[in-house]
């Protein structure tokens, strides 16, 4: 539906309106566009309202459509290995450094054939992009927005099956995991993101009748390197599809294990409009990329979701070469948080229990958002403990394609797997950690890794500090008087700020934890669990060594893959050099 309102013009040419046609009502989406490609003539601002629901989230029940279409899907890539090239322009290349995905839950399968961009190729690929750039950035943001509107209701219609079992198999999800990932938090990032930037538009400076003053909101001057992460299909393609939305290039570099999915995501752009060389489709070695990408003049910034490590060498590399750069380079960085579940004593126990199972062991606990640590009091914990042992019972783990009751898979893969043993291994040498259920993993045929809750004696363990990243949570009981020291605890025990949630309801207690526990967590949930972000009611990130906090999913994050310039139009001429108190 569109609707004018509100504008009145001297010139009806002047006036473009934007043509969205209406999707169906099972897309959830309804667009109003009040924007023109054009200011002049205008006496008041255009204004811009894009209405868009998130993505309902399919239940997948035995003999419904959206089953048969998805294990339609699951049977059509069983057994096969797909070969994904690195994609410059139109130009679908390979090198000689070939690699494999292989399921994390059955590694003798190998998902993909694909291989790793080399410098040569990378350059290549920039030179390309920066070519292509000035004639995207003049296109209206209308019309780069429509190609992600189409995008997301291709993958919520047609390609929604493909999409979801290719991240079922390629990153071992269990078929609720996969939907909410890459069918509803991408189409979310696609619609609300192209909504916020069509509405950005109409944030306009204030004019007077002596000048009319206008922000164009134009990309960056250069490109932008997208480093994705394996966990969410959906971050690497917002990554790199919210900042071409905005009129930049970009050279996407998606995860090794994610490549299947992720290349899935990138044709459905190209098929929906995206012209080349406006999204390079690029794996490739994480060393060789990111010096290849931090050593050319070009770059304008660097969106990226991975380790601390990872994001702090490539912080680094930037600021070595500062001089080399057309312009300051910006950098999101969002890497993983140590998460909490604290818990008062005056909380409701299931409620506890249920979130902390949910947060701690869906997808195995590789979100970043996973809690990993919890606060307990002593006078609940007997409780609690009881719950959690009765849950952890009937946790299955296993194929899930094969079995629709698993609960979560195997890890990712065989660095993950051993990362994780070494914590089991520390858990059962350690005289102050004792583990009361799982502790077992087993790689054979797949990186699996039983849940896992161990009870600390020490808070200040380093199972407590460190991201894991695994099914693995650890329990401090603490003595219930002394629950205001717990909350400072909680705050300063680990470097990371990313998510944490507060069981309570006492509301004295609820209001002096949001006190204390202020820069703790950037995405803060009372009586949740700590996962689970939807987009555009929750948007994600935290401070400290989670990341930069840039808030993907909310209505600011477009703006941060621009860079305004401002139109001063002077319409009285300036007639004297003097002021008038000089005589």
């Amino acid at each position: 539906m569109i609707r004018l309102s509100g504008l009145e013009t001297d010139n009806s040419a002047a006036f473009l309106p934007l043509c969205v046609s209406l999707v169906p009502d099972r897309m959830m989406l309804r667009v109003r566009v009040l924007l023109g490609r054009s200011w002049r003539g205008f006496k008041t601002w255009p204004s811009a309202a894009v209405e868009v629901k998130n993505e309902p989230i399919l239940g997948f029940q035995k003999g419904s459509p959206e089953r048969a279409e998805l294990q339609k899907a699951l049977d059509n890539l069983k057994g096969k290995t797909e070969e994904i090239p690195c994609v410059v322009g139109d130009e679908h290349v390979w090198t000689k450094d070939l690699r494999y995905q292989l399921s994390p839950f059955n590694h003798s399968h190998k998902v993909a054939k694909f291989c790793y961009a080399d410098k040569e190729l990378i350059n290549k690929a920039i030179q390309a992009s920066v070519a292509a750039r000035k004639e995207w950035d003049l296109k209206p943001v209308q019309d780069r927005a429509q190609i992600l509107f189409k995008a997301a209701d291709i993958i919520s219609g047609p390609k929604r099956a493909e999409i979801v079992a290719k991240t079922m198999i390629g990153q071992g999800k269990t078929v609720v995991q996969a939907e909410i990932d890459a069918a509803a938090e991408l189409i979310d990032f696609f619609r609300f993101n192209a909504k916020h930037a069509i509405e950005l538009e109409s944030q306009q400076p204030i004019s007077t009748k002596e000048s009319t003053n206008t922000t164009l909101y134009r990309g960056l001057e250069g490109f932008i390197a997208a480093v994705a992460p394996f966990n969410f299909t959906a971050i690497g393609g917002n990554l790199a599809g919210t900042p071409a939305l905005m009129g930049n290039v970009v050279l996407w570099k998606p995860s090794d294990m994610a490549v299947s999915a992720s290349y899935a995501v990138y044709r459905v752009l190209r098929e929906c409009g995206l012209p080349p060389n406006i999204i390079q489709f690029l794996p490739a070695d994480g060393p060789v990329f990111g010096d290849a990408v931090t050593s050319s003049e070009h770059l304008a910034g660097i969106n990226f979701t991975g380790s601390v490590p990872t994001f702090k060498r490539l912080w680094k590399q930037v600021a070595q070469n500062l001089d080399i750069y057309r312009t300051f380079p910006r950098l999101g960085g969002e890497c993983g948080g140590k998460n909490f579940h604290f818990v008062h004593s005056s909380a409701d126990v299931q409620s506890v229990v249920m979130g902390t199972v949910r947060s701690a062991f869906e997808y195995g606990g590789q979100k970043c958002s996973a809690c990993s640590r919890m606060y307990v009091p002593d006078s609940t914990w007997p409780q609690i403990r009881e719950q959690l042992l009765d849950v952890h019972r009937n946790i299955r783990v296993g194929d899930p394609v094969e079995d629709f009751s698993a609960f979560f898979s195997a890890v990712i893969d065989d660095k993950s797997f051993a990362r994780i043993k070494r914590w089991l291994d520390h858990a059962k040498s350690s005289p102050n950690l004792s583990i009361i259920a799982g502790g077992h993993c087993d790689d054979r045929k797949g990186y699996f890794v039983e849940p896992t809750v161990i009870v600390t004696k020490d808070p200040q363990d380093p199972i407590m500090n460190e991201e894991i990243f695994g099914p693995v949570l650890t329990v401090y009981v603490y003595p219930e008087k002394n629950y205001q020291e717990v909350l400072r605890l909680v705050d300063s025990t680990s470097p990371y700020s990313l998510t944490g949630s507060v069981f309570a309801h006492d509301q004295k207690v609820i209001d002096e934890a949001s006190r204390v526990l202020r820069n703790a967590a950037g995405n803060y949930y009372v009586n949740d669990k700590s996962t689970g972000s939807i987009v555009a009611q929750q948007p994600f990130g935290g401070a400290r060594a989670s990341g930069t906090n840039d808030k993907p999913g909310g209505p600011h994050y477009v703006l941060r893959w621009t860079s305004p310039r401002v139109v001063k139009h002077t319409h009285v001429p300036l007639t004297e050099w003097k002021y008038p108190y000089m005589g």
